[in-house]
């Protein structure tokens, strides 16, 4: 039997790096690592399955630090063990440029699999990892060997436990019996304030059991011992996600400071490293020191880690050569490919004979898409039937068909967006999540994730403005497409008809990061057939229909095309000539050379109009200080929509006068 001498000195050397890097930094968090060091790298170096020497390994298990405050943890196991952390970026700790800033963050550093920060965050978003997992396997039908009996680890915190982020995410866990999640809960009973019993004095290991999670407990976590067995338990799976309560001591090691709440959220303190180096028996060692005992040991499990992902791969090459239709699938879905002719097949499945909701049509488009793009797959927060985002040539991801691309989330709009970030994390899917637009303000700390991160999915944000009509202000987006553009990286397209729709996917497929469709419940009139070939949403806004010698721009997004090209309408027949211009996505436009800009937007022409169902914040840009910026500043009201269409000045004949007015002609 294991007598942990090594193990020990592996998980002391990490509280000390953690406590060293907090300290030169003097920001930061050393007690959850100091705390989490035992059961943490005993995890890396026995239980878990991965291959530093290929990071993105497909076989790989995932590690999630949903507690991201205890990034010096993450940082200095992806130095033990051999990862690209060399011990410069351990000592230039949340300093310009490195690769260990405050909190991990996936795509900055190698071996972080999530960007986390803000608590319950990378547990909703691992979770999201494990129904990936689980839809790949059984799609692909690895799920009939043992390459992808993956698990993936979430080291969570009582701050995340305390978030409404990981209610939401476990209830649907426990519902969908994903047994290929080991939660490891850092049960310290610290927050920055002082003691957890200030504000949270639940029984957390009874709540997950209501959930469905089983439930283990190891009373000292800072025994390896009892963690080795805690550990060997969790891996033998009952069907149902393992949750489990590791008893820890913050700080664990420091003589003065440990189980306090100093230690949390800011450095020892010069003299309180020395003190906790003394008494691990490390004070000899020069500052960030990892002992050649310590390495020896650890580079041999790497060594090991190597041959073992090197067998995974030869029996997965073999896989692939006997199952070539799983081989072609296994391809298209890590590729995320879609066919060079999207854009044209698209089209022909809008709807465009006769007037229909952009909802509708993007539903029709959705399935095009499915039946051509096998990574795509998704759900809806409890409102498939109003979003239209069922896929019909599938069946449901459930606790038995793990094969089904139609996710049904319920309504957990903050844990679907994780969910969802989770899923394009796994690296094998191009997820669409869709809600009700007034209800993207749920998710807008998975939306700014997705955004930091580049996540390339799709959110379908339907009844999109005040036309949602009798459900009144609640249900009325106004201000939220202001707040979906100001994301750095989020990519808003508000199509106008069924061949917008078409071309806004298409847009969505090739994006680099994540779209946000905001699509209507009002039937719309398809652009006329002869205006048809000039759609460009590619371009974010495009000439639509212009006379010659114009004098007046006007600039219209979504349902507000239609009502553009009727005001222009009536503004010709009194003789007046007019340019409309289609604007669906201001972040694409803005990317565009400021010649092609000019063009649709001469800056000659000083008579412009914009119109848009929302917030007017932001339309002064396009147009301009002698322009009318025409929309809604004010919340909604409940009556049919054409009632509030009429009160709210979006008909054609109060746009003329709203114009006429303002322009004084």
């Amino acid at each position: 039997m294991s007598d942990y001498r090594l193990e020990k000195l592996s998980a002391d050397t990490i509280r000390v790096l953690s406590a060293e890097g907090v300290q030169k930094a003097k920001s930061g968090h050393p007690g959850m690592p100091m705390g989490c060091a035992d059961f943490a790298f005993l995890l890396w170096y026995k239980y878990m399955k991965h291959n530093p020497k290929n990071p993105k390994w497909l076989g790989r298990d995932r590690f999630v630090l949903s507690a991201g405050h205890g990034s010096p943890l993450l940082y200095t196991l992806l130095h033990l063990f051999e990862y690209n952390m060399p011990m410069e970026e351990l000592k230039n700790f949340r300093q310009w440029d490195s690769k260990t800033p405050g909190h991990p963050e996936f795509g900055h550093t190698e071996g972080v699999e999530v960007t986390t920060g803000p608590l319950g965050s990378g547990f909703a978003t691992g979770v999201g990892m494990a129904m990936a997992a689980k839809n790949f396997a059984a799609r692909t039908e690895l799920d009939k060997t043992s390459l992808m009996n993956n698990k993936i680890y979430i080291l969570s915190s009582d701050g995340c436990m305390m978030e409404g982020t990981t209610h939401e995410a476990a209830s649907l866990a426990g519902h969908l019996k994903l047994d290929n999640i080991i939660c490891l809960y850092d049960d310290n009973s610290i927050t920055i304030e002082g003691s957890t019993s200030l504000a949270f004095t639940e029984n957390v290991a009874m709540r997950y059991e209501a959930y469905g999670w089983r439930v283990i407990k190891i009373d000292n976590a800072n025994d390896l011992s009892k963690v080795d067995k805690g550990l060997a338990e969790a891996l033998k799976s009952d069907g149902r996600p393992t949750f489990v309560v590791c008893k820890t001591t913050i700080g664990f090691g420091s003589p003065n400071k440990a189980g306090k709440h100093s230690c949390h959220g800011e450095a020892l303190g010069e003299e309180e490293v020395a003190a906790t180096k003394a008494k691990l028996g490390m004070l000899s060692n020069p500052p960030f020191t990892v002992p050649a005992e310590v390495k020896d040991f650890v580079s041999k499990r790497c060594q090991e880690l190597a041959s073992e992902a090197a067998k995974w791969d030869k029996e997965f090459q073999s896989f692939l050569e006997k199952n070539q239709d799983s081989a072609k699938l296994i391809s298209s879905l890590m590729n995320k490919t879609v066919p060079e002719n999207i854009l044209q097949e698209l089209i022909k499945a809008a709807p465009v004979d006769k007037p229909v909701a952009t909802r509708v049509s993007g539903g029709m488009v959705l399935n095009k898409v499915a039946d051509l793009v096998p990574a795509l797959m998704g759900g809806a927060a409890d409102l498939t039937p109003s979003t239209k985002t069922n896929i019909k040539n599938t069946t449901s991801f459930t606790a038995t068909d793990r094969s089904g691309r139609n996710f049904h989330f319920g309504v957990r709009e903050l844990g679907m967006g994780f969910l969802a970030n989770g899923m394009v994390l796994y690296g094998t899917s191009i997820p669409y999540s869709a809600t009700f637009f007034v209800f993207s303000d749920y998710m807008k700390p998975a939306l700014r994730l997705a955004a930091i991160q580049n996540l390339h999915e799709i959110y379908v944000f339907t009844h999109d403005s005040f036309y949602v009509g009798e459900d009144g202000p609640t249900h009325e987006p106004i201000e939220q497409i202001v707040m979906l553009r100001t994301i750095p990286g989020m990519t808003v397209i508000r199509p106008a008809e069924a061949n917008e729709v078409a071309h806004a996917w298409n847009v969505a497929l090739k994006a680099k990061g994540p779209v946000a469709l905001l699509l209507t419940r009002q039937d719309l009139e398809p652009i006329p057939p002869e205006l048809v070939k000039k759609i460009d949403v590619s371009k974010g806004a495009y000439v639509l229909s212009e006379d010659a010698g114009f004098d007046l721009v006007m600039v219209a997004t979504g349902s507000e095309v239609n009502l553009a090209f009727k005001a222009a309408d009536l503004l010709r027949k009194e003789g007046r000539r007019v340019r409309v211009v289609s604007m669906p996505c201001i972040e694409l436009f803005n990317a565009q050379d400021k010649s092609y800009r000019d063009s649709v937007l001469p800056p000659s022409c000083r008579k412009r109009v914009t119109i848009e169902a929302g917030s007017t914040f932001g339309w002064k840009a396009f147009a301009g200080d002698d322009g009318l910026c025409i929309g809604l500043d004010h919340f909604g009201a409940s009556a049919p929509y054409k009632v509030l269409a009429d009160k709210f000045g979006f008909t054609p004949e109060k746009v003329v006068s709203s114009i006429k007015a303002h322009f004084q002609s």
